[in-house]
């Protein structure tokens, strides 16, 4: 069972080899909140692949939807029967897009059984990119200028919350308030690798930060014991008094 400061955490599953997904899920068991599949695994193996691994667990399905607003609609239509907790667009698509996509998920959850609405999560930069990779692909530098700018019109156009490197988490919460999502990667303990995360921070200085969940992948699947590594990071966080917050 998940101890509060461990069910904040989504364990990245970033393969796409069934067998080698399947087995890491088995290994974190219910030590995590949930895991997070990506585009990887879901262009290898589809909806039925997430189905088979993904179980009863919450899932955190990561397909980053960037597209016109009708392209989005229907592919989130496409894989909302899923019943993913978190689905992933790019906030760089538009007011409009984004605006769809939550009337979209909105209207799945009036229809469904259970009621239970997908939560819509924007992309605003990725952690690979620094201000040099901003400024080269036409988009305003700094990454915190422009971050803020994407969570604001996520919020906007009613996105459930937004993923961002854990340096702009206390600006966020700041200006989008305590009950907009802020789910947070590059997200690397002290004694793991950074890896190609360019803007890092470990779990509990996120936590303090005011992130809601982390988004853990390496540090986790490359431990020789999974289930212990996030026993690890939650102890770490629940040690700076995180896990209240």
């Amino acid at each position: 069972m998940a101890t509060a400061a461990a069910d904040r955490i989504f364990c990245a599953i970033d393969t796409h080899d069934d067998a080698a997904a399947a087995a890491l899920v088995a290994a974190v068991g219910d030590a995590v909140g949930g895991i997070k599949l990506g585009l990887e695994f879901f262009l290898a193996h589809g909806q039925a692949g997430v189905r088979r691994v993904a179980a009863d667990r919450r899932l955190f399905l990561d397909l980053k939807l960037h597209d016109i607003p009708n392209t989005v609609v229907g592919g989130l239509r496409a894989v909302l029967p899923l019943r993913p907790a978190f689905l992933t667009l790019h906030t760089i698509g538009g007011g409009e897009m984004m605006r769809r996509a939550a009337d979209a998920a909105a209207d799945d959850a009036a229809r469904s059984e259970d009621g239970l609405r997908t939560k819509l999560l924007g992309v605003t930069v990725l952690t690979s990119l620094g201000d040099t990779d901003l400024d080269a692909t036409g988009q305003t530098p700094p990454v915190a200028d422009q971050v803020r700018r994407l969570a604001r019109l996520a919020q906007e156009s009613r996105l459930d919350g937004v993923v961002a490197s854990p340096h702009e988490v206390a600006t966020l919460r700041a200006e989008c308030g305590p009950d907009f999502l802020i789910v947070t990667p590059g997200v690397r303990p002290a004694w793991a690798a950074a890896d190609d995360q360019k803007r890092v921070m470990s779990p509990a200085e996120a936590v303090g930060a005011g992130a809601d969940y982390l988004v853990i992948g390496r540090p986790i699947t490359r431990a020789a014991k999974p289930a212990e590594a996030v026993a690890r990071i939650a102890a770490e966080i629940d040690a700076d008094g995180g896990a209240s917050r």
